[in-house]
């Protein structure tokens, strides 16, 4: 049985922004996501108090996903972190070679046969 391929989405927003993106990610068909804190040091995160440069906080939001859900839940995460706006974040897509730890998935694959 093959393995369907999955990609990963990585979106990257500001501290405590992350709940709403996955709570989109889950209605467009994703099973959950890894949140990672991060530092942000991009063009628009140049600010200063007193002087002294601020570096924003981020989150790092991983959502691996069978490719062919990706552009659905891709949609949802531009949409719930408006990032069409600038400053609200980013997201990309990466192809995985190959993922492991998706049992679940196999046997519900399995099961459907």
């Amino acid at each position: 049985m093959k393995i369907p391929k999955h990609d990963l989405i990585v979106t990257i927003v500001k501290k405590g922004c992350c709940e709403c993106i996955i709570d989109a990610t889950k209605k467009a068909g994703a099973e959950g996501a890894t949140i990672i804190p991060a530092r942000g040091a991009g063009i628009h995160e140049q600010k200063k108090l007193l002087n002294i440069p601020i570096e924003p906080e981020k989150e790092v939001i991983l959502t691996i996903i069978q490719e062919d859900k990706t552009e659905v839940v891709l949609e949802s995460i531009i949409t719930a972190g408006k990032l069409n706006k600038p400053g609200t974040g980013i997201a990309f897509v990466l192809e995985l070679k190959e993922v492991a730890g998706i049992v679940h998935l196999i046997r519900a694959m399995q099961e459907n046969k």
